[in-house]
């Protein structure tokens, strides 16, 4: 005969997430409420983190303590393959992201752009279109103080 499915003890590690698995809502079992708090923020300062690659464009927004509000990338929007990398799909990735920032209350942000892609000036371009005042722009691109040592050249 089998065996009887029982509770966890009390003391156990599944202590928590037993009642998010059974109905399949994410609630905290010591405050009773539903944790999504996304439209009850407000955000009036931000950081917009823009990463342009040669195959896709990322665009995340941050509070100014770096806790992910929103983000957007060219892949995310619809585009595929090599029309992730356009400037139009940058500019489109912008705008996704910064269009629930903006319903949130963010009023100025300071934008870190990274990486040579051809999507970093659409972006900015699309940040400065929506309206909110930009304090600093800034780039982040790293770059190698002679660091690792390149491939051998390639014989055809």
């Amino acid at each position: 005969m089998a065996k009887p499915i029982t509770r966890p003890k009390v003391g156990s590690r599944w202590k928590g997430r037993l009642s998010s698995r059974r109905t399949g809502r994410l609630s905290s079992r010591r405050t009773g409420r539903l944790s999504s708090r996304k439209n009850g923020r407000r955000i009036p300062k931000g950081v917009i983190h823009v990463q342009a690659g040669f195959n896709n464009t990322i665009v995340t927004v941050t509070d100014v303590g770096g806790r992910v509000v929103s983000w957007a990338s060219a892949g995310t929007c619809g585009f595929r393959t090599a029309r992730k990398a356009t400037p139009f799909a940058a500019q489109t990735a912008a705008g996704n992201a910064l269009r629930t920032v903006v319903n949130q209350g963010m009023h100025r942000a300071e934008v870190m752009i990274k990486g040579p892609g051809l999507g970093r000036d659409a972006a900015l371009r699309a940040i400065r279109r929506s309206g909110i005042r930009l304090s600093l722009v800034r780039d982040v691109t790293p770059l190698p103080h002679n660091g690792c040592r390149p491939p051998k050249k390639r014989r055809v």
